[in-house]
């Protein structure tokens, strides 16, 4: 096993982490699948450019500098994380996609979506108190997915490919996570030995060779036969991989008789307006076959879970302890690839559960009723307050998780409000919501010789969101803490900024000083070397409040001599995010969109994850026309990206005009009271 990169990256040591952990892995691998590697060498490879994160060439792995150097005594846990995380998944491919590689490209989820469900389990095996497959898969890729699937202009993650240009268009995020959700979901519910074995099966049959799809559910059928369990794993994962979308389940208490409970599904949309493509389908024809895990418990107890196989529209079951019980819960863990809606009794009932104790909820389950929560009052299954009121109980909430969870199902919200009128009122209600654990947790020291790992990664990734929310929606304390460390910084040139916080100290310092200090860290982005610092500076650039800087950092993106090309695309995003720059960004890119889609049209990833950036919080009727125009007008690719961008955009305004009253009311009468 061998690294290669720059001769100075070498000598200051930035490859070993990732050599240390290629052996590992390497081993780790070996025995899950029970196959062997198979070449007699594995190189990887570290390059200044590349068109994507990195590329699984067989036995000469390739990856992009900031991807897998990692200087440890400047490195962020998240960046760890990351540079991890892209080994374990190229490892993954020397099998998955290099020892048996897809029949055709329709099945690349297949590989991609394999290789990434396993960054959490080869993470795990590195790093076992770390909780990935089970916690952090939900907020990363479980809970980000759904946001995309959820659109009308959604695909199945199983697209057909008939000429060359169609290939570029399956590696998408449907591919990655939507095919590592799924295959999460199937480990569940066939039990992780059992899939195991299947896989282990399936790459003794294939290996040097081809498979499709089939070739793996039947596979999967067989290792469940041997154990006495006969499940049709095709049928079911056709329902999954061919129709696009996920449903959410709704579980209704019956009023007349006891103990039976109505389960319906629908296709989940966030903007119930949109047609489906194929409006001779409608959405009444989506039915998928649903691994749906049940609970019930009380003030102290939560029961076992129960399996229910759910497959039509509309099915009534008995569920014997739950007069007793009070509450239900569905979708245990979070492992199913769908959404949970209850009754409001229910609702209420688990709000007060929260609030009472909320540890006879599991971790990942009480991040899945805020994501579940936020969601569908997004899409209007909901009234807008049940999941303000489900996050009224994070003061008590010590797990990272569920924090996670809430601050990413806030941010979107966030950017909905940050240009209205009243804006003030959802910032103060959040605010409150962070006071007590801010407090708590207060602010980590410097304390450089120990190194990320042995810190305990929940805690200081759970301290390091609630610096987050509380300095990004303005709390006093956590600004005026920013400023001194800045402050200090900038006076004695040694930078003593805790690791695991820099970035947000960087971007608030940023937005609340003066231009001295945009000066100070643009002149920091220019002198320093370390990847990971570099995009932090360069990040943190996009806080300012001053439209001229903002301007002026848009226009130095293109220059290639100031800001890497793959990192131009992050600026323009970033500075789409500031509500003082999100029409900076959005004229910038009109304007410049000739450059930008020759620069990136061809790389994977690059076109759509811009065109999403400027224009996913775009919320006002004109600038809905504004993006209807410029799409009439424009000439080259990206077509799905701009039309995901108008349906993203109509579901934003629609929500304005729909709910947005109802949310503020709601949030004047708890911030009285």
């Amino acid at each position: 096993v061998r690294l290669y990169a720059r001769p100075d990256a070498i000598r200051r040591g930035s490859g070993d982490y990732a050599l240390n952990i290629t052996r590992r892995l390497i081993e780790f691998y070996e025995d899950y699948f029970k196959v062997p590697y198979s070449l007699p060498k594995l190189d990887l490879l570290a390059v200044p450019k590349h068109p994507y994160a990195a590329m699984e060439n067989w036995g000469l792995s390739v990856f992009v500098e900031q991807r897998i150097l990692l200087d440890p005594s400047i490195s962020s846990i998240s960046y760890l994380l990351d540079v991890t995380m892209v080994i374990v998944h190229e490892l993954c491919h020397q099998w998955f996609g290099d020892l048996v590689t897809p029949v055709w490209w329709e099945d690349v989820w297949l590989k991609e979506g394999f290789a990434h469900y396993f960054e959490f389990v080869g993470t795990d095996y590195l790093y076992p108190g770390w909780n990935m497959e089970k916690q952090r898969f939900l907020t990363d890729v479980l809970h980000e997915v759904m946001l995309l699937d959820g659109l009308a202009s959604s695909h199945p993650v199983s697209q057909e490919v008939q000429q060359a240009t169609d290939i570029d268009r399956v590696f998408d995020w449907i591919a990655y996570k939507k095919g590592a959700a799924l295959i999460r979901m199937l480990a569940n519910f066939m039990g992780h030995s059992v899939f195991q074995m299947g896989l282990q099966d399936y790459l003794t049959i294939h290996k040097y060779g081809n498979a499709a799809r089939n070739d793996l559910w039947n596979t999967l059928s067989k290792a469940l036969k041997k154990v006495g369990k006969s499940v049709n794993i095709q049928e079911v994962m056709d329902q999954w991989t061919l129709q696009m979308g996920y449903p959410v389940i709704t579980i209704l208490g019956n009023e007349t008789t006891d103990n039976v409970i109505v389960i319906t599904q629908e296709r989940f949309v966030y903007n119930s307006d949109t047609k489906p493509k194929d409006s001779a389908l409608g959405d009444n024809s989506y039915l998928w076959q649903i691994p749906l895990t049940i609970a019930v418990g009380n003030t102290s107890h939560i029961s076992s879970e129960a399996i229910i196989w759910v497959s039509n529209k509309s099915e009534h079951h008995r569920i014997p302890a739950l007069e007793e019980a009070g509450w239900l819960l569905g979708n245990i863990n979070q492992t199913g690839y769908f959404r949970v809606n209850y009754d409001i009794r229910n609702w209420r009932l688990l709000i007060n559960q929260l609030t009472r104790n909320h540890e006879v909820i599991s971790v990942s389950n009480r991040a899945g009723l805020i994501d579940d929560a936020f969601n569908l009052a997004r899409a209007g299954y909901l009234p807008q307050n049940i999941p303000l009121e489900i996050i009224g109980y994070l003061s008590e909430e010590k797990d990272f998780l569920p924090w996670h969870a809430a601050s990413r199902a806030l941010y979107p919200l966030d950017k909905l409000l940050d240009r209205t009128e009243h804006y003030n009122i959802f910032n103060e209600y959040i605010l409150r919501q962070v006071a007590t654990m801010y407090l708590k947790l207060g602010w980590p020291t410097n304390n450089l010789n120990k190194s990320l790992v042995q810190a305990s990664y929940q805690h200081e990734e759970l301290r390091r969101e609630v610096i987050m929310l509380a300095c990004s929606f303005g709390n006093k304390h956590c600004h005026q803490q920013a400023a001194t460390l800045i402050s200090d910084w900038i006076s004695s040139n040694r930078n003593r900024i805790p690791l695991n916080v820099r970035d947000i100290v960087y971007c608030t310092g940023v937005s609340l000083m003066d231009e001295d200090v945009w000066e100070f860290i643009w002149m920091k982005f220019h002198s320093t070397t370390a990847v990971s610092e570099k995009k932090i500076l360069l990040e943190a650039l996009t806080c300012s409040d001053d439209r001229n800087l903002l301007n002026r950092l848009l226009n130095l993106s293109l220059n290639s001599e100031v800001v890497l090309d793959q990192d131009a695309i992050d600026v323009i995003i970033h500075v789409a995010r500031n509500p003082h720059g999100r029409d900076l960004a959005w004229k910038f890119f009109r304007e410049k969109w000739k450059i930008l889609n020759a620069r990136y049209g061809e790389a994977l990833f690059m076109n759509s994850k811009l065109v999403s950036g400027v224009t996913e919080f775009l919320n006002t009727e004109a600038e809905l026309r504004e993006l209807k125009n410029f799409i009439k007008s424009y000439e080259g690719g990206a077509a799905a990206s701009f039309s995901r961008a108008v349906e993203t955009v109509e579901a934003n305004v629609r929500w304005q005009k729909l709910y947005k009253e109802e949310l503020f009311q709601w949030l004047r009468k708890s911030l009285t009271h």
